[in-house]
């Protein structure tokens, strides 16, 4: 196993939208600084962009404002979001967008020469191609450097500052220990943390991606830093089978929400994401599903948009039309929720950061999935806050590298080498990421219980993943892609024992489904607050915070 020291200025963890914004960010304001990506897969296809999008919503379309976004996400969230960091967000929206054309995306324009709007936050775009363009544009910065199938698995801090990280070769027999003056960390939400709709061989068959498994998350757990809101777990409403999007449903031709009865129920429940979600739960279990989105008596010119749409980003649906010889013109389309994840794009979970996107822990910086409370990102919110990351880190960065604590690299040498050493186990790393979903699945929430869970499954729940972490320690692997997947694991293991903690922290129903608290079943305003948390010598420690207004500038006081 070869041990390499390199040296950065600003390291940034992940290649996806908001890495690669954050380092075009850098090559503008901080020309002479040396960057450095880390990324666990290829850089022109990874992340939530690598299949492509075929709209941006997020977009400040003509006659709303930042504030209208703002107001928007906030209901959405049911109050429990940071106004300031939705505000510093919303106002970049449409300057990355422009940039985004700049740079070669197509932005579907009428005839007038004006973005075609869908709704009142998205503009239409052909986006196959969005992250190879994203990263082409990185690539071809002098400062910034790009380490594809390097996957970072601790950071290596020192009095609460960050000094580097301890990273692995995916294919190779290689480990890295990166120092740097500041940290970007960029790696994305947890998928895979519950069983999901399509288990078994097709288990990747899933709305976010499942190499997205929250290694940033646990750095930054493991590492003490103060994390928010894991609690409102995000749950997508998809086409069934395929998992495959539904807003291009509902707002590209106004398809309703309506149970096998033909009735439209959308209204009953409420139109936040949650309630959409809950609704469609609540019709089956009271017998009147299955649930639809109404397309049956669309025109087939719509209905052939709709076909080329899906084929942007989620080309399952498409096929499934034409391996049945059907249209959504001619028949509704079925739907149903995932599994939860914990994602701070779509909801508030994530890092603790104060205006500049700085963690508790001084010189690391978090943008897009990754950083709490701000939800509502989506693709260009992400990009925002890489830009917010990018200019701080820049600002930041005045310190000299610091040197490795004594005997560090062949201490971390030593801990992967265990792996390699072990005795033949009695469980392999995909099986025990089984039994963890399981676990999660049927004691803190998950499909099978309808997104239910109580304070005695909850604390089941909590032992079993800790059973789970130690035989996770057992575990013989044979080459590096197996090292990899078992760091996966043991990262899914812990940002499991935080989920639980928050869940049970929170007593009550704020958001059904996303966190259906059987035990405390109503919403209780006693509870419009920030549950955080920190992790600390193996337990958590939960802590509230008072919600902060959108002109009110939060910074910590390390």
């Amino acid at each position: 196993m070869q041990s390499i020291q390199l040296d950065t200025d600003i390291l940034i963890l992940g290649g996806g939208a908001a890495g690669c914004y954050a380092a075009l960010t850098l090559q503008k304001t901080a020309p002479k600084a040396r960057v450095l990506i880390l990324e666990k897969a290829e850089i022109r296809r990874s992340g939530c962009l690598a299949a492509g999008v075929n709209a941006l919503n997020a977009y400040i379309v003509p006659g709303k404002t930042p504030e209208f976004y703002v107001d928007y996400a906030k209901k959405d969230a049911h109050g429990i979001v940071r106004e300031d960091l939705l505000l510093t967000m919303s106002q970049r929206l449409n300057q990355v967008t422009h940039h985004l054309e700049q740079l070669g995306l197509v932005i579907l324009k009428d005839e007038n020469g004006n973005y075609v709007t869908r709704g009142n936050r998205n503009i239409k775009i052909n986006g196959e191609n969005i992250k190879p363009i994203l990263a082409e544009a990185v690539q071809a910065c002098p400062n910034v450097t790009v380490m594809n199938h390097v996957n970072a698995v601790e950071y290596l801090v020192r009095d609460n500052r960050i000094q580097g990280v301890f990273a692995n070769d995916v294919r190779e027999e290689k480990l890295y220990t990166i120092r740097c003056k500041a940290c970007i960390c960029a790696t994305g939400g947890a998928a895979g943390l519950y069983r999901p709709n399509n288990p078994g061989f097709s288990r990747h068959k899933m709305w976010y991606p499942p190499f997205n498994t929250g290694a940033g998350y646990a750095m930054g757990i493991r590492a003490g830093a103060e994390m928010t809101t894991f609690e409102m777990r995000f749950i997508a409403l998809r086409c069934k089978d395929t998992i495959a999007p539904t807003g291009t449903l509902a707002q590209g031709v106004g398809a309703k929400q309506v149970n096998s009865l033909g009735e439209v129920y959308e209204q009953k429940y409420g139109l936040t994401t949650s309630q959409r979600v809950y609704g469609t739960v609540m019709e089956n279990r009271e017998g009147r599903g299955p649930c639809y989105l109404r397309t049956k008596g669309i025109t087939e010119q719509q209905a052939d948009s709709l076909k080329r749409a899906y084929l942007n980003m989620a080309p399952s649906q498409t096929l499934k039309w034409l391996e049945n010889g059907s249209s959504p013109a001619e028949e509704n389309v079925e739907i149903e929720g995932t599994e939860p994840y914990i994602i701070g794009g779509h909801t508030a979970s994530g890092y603790w950061v104060d205006s500049k996107r700085m963690t508790t822990i001084e010189g690391l910086f978090a943008a897009g999935d990754v950083a709490g409370g701000c939800p509502q990102k989506y693709v260009t919110g992400a990009l925002a806050e890489g830009e917010i990351a990018g200019e701080a880190a820049a600002a930041y960065v005045s310190s000299t590298l610091q040197p490795l604590p004594e005997g560090y690299l062949s201490q971390q040498a030593a801990a992967v080498q265990k792996f390699f050493d072990n005795d033949a186990s009695g469980f392999t790393t995909e099986e025990l990421e089984e039994a963890m979903q399981g676990v999660m699945d049927h004691y803190a929430g998950g499909i099978g219980t309808d997104y239910g869970f109580t304070e005695a499954g909850l604390a089941i729940a909590d032992r079993k993943i800790l059973r789970l972490m130690d035989l996770s320690e057992q575990v013989r692997v044979s080459d590096m892609q197996e090292l990899t997947r078992l760091f996966e694991l043991k990262e899914r293991l812990l940002v499991c024992r935080v989920v639980i903690a928050h869940l049970a922290d929170r007593r009550e129903t704020r958001w059904h489904c996303f966190a259906e608290n059987l035990d405390h079943p109503e919403t209780d305003d006693s509870w419009l607050q920030y549950v955080n948390s920190r992790y600390e010598n193996g337990e958590i420690h939960m802590l509230h915070r008072p919600l902060t207004g959108r002109y009110e500038t939060y910074e910590h006081s390390h």
